[in-house]
């Protein structure tokens, strides 16, 4: 067994436990923590790891000065689906910190934030992309509402995705700016969808991958009929957007020959587990990526990043 470098330094990570609503965990739940260094030792906790607020500092934890220190945080609770994250790096100097969100298995998707009238006040750059191609407003807020009503997965779906490209920043715009109008048909899915964007934003992406924002993806077309090219984010762990083109298929808008683009996001970013794990998996399964489980990773991943909160204009609830 692997031992603390000598002096027997020790860390301290604080959890922060949240629910679905974005807001602190209730005590109510008895969350359970489980906690195991980079050695795959499990580490002993007070109270066997259960907790009786939504913040717990663990403190004493070795320090092994290698890869010992890279933790792994998981959280449990009765009725509420498992989470947790890795690597928790650890350092004597200051306190880890990892923000985990749990889900109650019963909990549905909350819109009451994203009706259609407060989502052209709160988010007027959605509402003018859902409602592009319409030939009225009315037209516009019933097709909304039968999306809402009808198929809350894909739009959950396009939530996640609109709010995590807003917060790419390219050389110049992000990635939501140069998105014309979306397909809406059997594409518009629970796990991507796909629209008419400026081609400008190609080169964006491709500037962007040069300064090491993205990375090309191998053999597109095995995982992406009929695209041509295809860049994931490399920003997190987890939850990465990924960028993909369909170049011999276009539009004019606005006077504009735009391309078909098709961003979706990731599980894993590691591309033998996202074909493993995820890809396999749903061709077995017959299944999508979950956008519950999207939200979930998206939103630990950003709070481990320090970027601003992931917050889609709907909760989990």
């Amino acid at each position: 067994m692997a031992t603390p470098v000598t002096g027997f330094q020790t860390c301290t990570i604080v959890v922060n436990l949240f629910s679905g609503a974005r807001d602190a965990l209730s005590p109510a739940v008895e969350p359970l923590l489980t906690v195991r260094d980079g050695n795959q030792n499990t580490v002993t906790l007070p109270d066997n790891g259960f907790l009786t607020a939504s913040s717990a500092s663990i403190s004493g934890l070795p320090f092994f000065d290698n890869f010992g220190d890279n933790y792994a945080v998981v959280a449990s609770a009765n009725d509420y689906e498992q989470a947790g994250f890795f690597p928790v790096k650890v350092t004597p100097d200051a306190p880890a910190v990892v923000d985990i969100m749990l889900l109650n298995k019963n909990a549905d998707y909350n819109f009451r934030d994203a009706r259609w009238d407060k989502l052209k006040l709160n988010h007027a750059d959605y509402a003018a992309l859902l409602s592009a191609g319409t030939v009225d407003e009315a037209t516009a807020a019933n097709r909304y509402s039968d999306r809402m009503e009808q198929h809350a997965d894909s739009l959950a779906c396009f939530f996640n995705l609109a709010t995590a490209m807003s917060q790419i920043h390219l050389p110049d715009k992000t990635p939501m700016a140069y998105i014309k109008e979306i397909i809406w048909d059997e594409t518009f899915a629970q796990d991507r969808f796909f629209a008419w964007a400026d081609p400008a934003v190609i080169d964006q992406v491709t500037r962007a991958a040069a300064q090491k924002q993205f990375t090309p993806e191998v053999g597109t077309a095995l995982f992406h009929a009929g695209a041509t090219r295809s860049w994931k984010q490399v920003q997190f762990g987890e939850a990465n957007v990924q960028l993909t083109f369909h170049e011999n298929d276009r539009k004019e808008i606005g006077g504009v020959q735009c391309v078909m683009i098709e961003p979706d996001i990731d599980y894993y970013k590691d591309l033998a587990a996202h074909a493993l794990l995820e890809v396999i998996t749903n061709k077995l399964t017959n299944s999508l990526s979950d956008p519950r489980q999207v939200y979930v990773l998206r939103w630990i991943a950003g709070r481990h990043a320090g970027i601003p909160n992931f917050d889609p204009p709907y909760t989990i609830e």
